[in-house]
C-alpha cells in the first residue's frame, strides 16, 4: 500500500516564513517513520496512514498558535493504484471495511472521544472519496453517520462536510473517516481544509 498527504500551510501573517519554518519542526517526531519532501507548492508526507493526521494536526496547531489566521489544505490518499507499494506505509492498525459498518462507526466515535485536547478551536471541511469500492455510497453514508455523531459535526455543505471543535477531535474525526471507510486495499482519497482564527463570522 502507498499512503501519504500533500499539505500546504497558509499563515496570514507578515512573518509567514518564520511561522511555516517553525511549524515544520513539529514534524520532527514523525521523521523516523515518514519520507518528507518539500517544494514551492506543498510538503509531501509518505508513511503509515494512521500517523498522517496526527502529524498534520501537530504541524497546524504549532502554526496556528502564533495567533494569526491560518489555513491548512491537504489531499490525503491511500492505496492509489498509480503509486508503488512502499514498506514505510505499512499500517500499524487494520483499515477499511473488514468489520461491519456499525462496528466501525462505534470505533471511530470512540477514537474521536479519546483524542488529545489541544486547546485550539478550528473549523474544517472535508470530502471523502472511497474509489473503486463496489458499495462506495454505503461507505460514504456510513462516514456521514459517524461524523454526525462525532461531537465535531457543524453542518453539511455542497460537496463537503464542515466540522468545528478542538483541533485534536477534528483531526481525529478526519483520520477516522480516512482509515475506517472504504475498501481495506482500495484507493481512498480525502480532500480537506482546516482554518483557525478566521476573521469571518461563523
Amino acid at each position: 500500500m502507498f499512503s501519504g498527504a500533500q499539505i500546504s500551510l497558509y499563515p496570514m501573517s507578515d512573518d509567514f516564513v518564520g511561522i511555516i519554518l517553525g511549524a515544520v519542526k513539529a514534524l520532527d517526531p514523525y521523521r523516523e517513520n515518514f519520507r518528507i519532501e518539500t517544494d514551492d507548492l506543498s510538503t509531501l508526507l509518505v508513511g503509515p496512514p494512521e500517523q498522517l493526521f496526527p502529524a498534520m494536526r501537530d504541524l497546524f496547531v504549532h502554526a496556528a498558535n502564533a495567533g494569526k489566521h491560518c489555513v491548512l489544505a491537504a489531499t490525503v490518499s491511500r492505496g492509489c493504484p498509480g503509486e508503488p507499494d512502499d514498506p514505510i506505509c505499512t499500517p500499524n492498525s487494520e483499515l477499511g471495511n473488514q468489520a461491519p459498518l456499525a462496528d466501525r462507526i462505534a470505533a471511530a466515535k470512540a477514537a474521536v472521544a479519546s483524542a488529545p485536547v489541544t486547546g485550539l478551536t478550528v473549523a474544517a471541511q472535508f470530502s471523502l472519496y472511497p474509489l473503486g469500492a463496489a458499495h462506495h455510497m454505503d461507505e460514504i453514508y456510513g462516514c456521514i453517520d459517524f461524523v454526525k455523531q462525532s461531537g465535531v459535526f457543524d453542518r453539511s455543505k455542497n460537496f463537503c462536510t464542515k466540522l468545528r471543535g478542538d483541533a485534536g477531535a477534528v483531526f481525529a474525526a478526519m483520520s477516522e473517516a480516512f482509515l475506517r471507510f472504504g475498501a481495506p486495499e482500495g484507493h481512498v482519497a480525502l480532500d480537506l481544509k482546516v482554518s483557525a482564527h478566521s476573521p469571518t463570522p461563523v
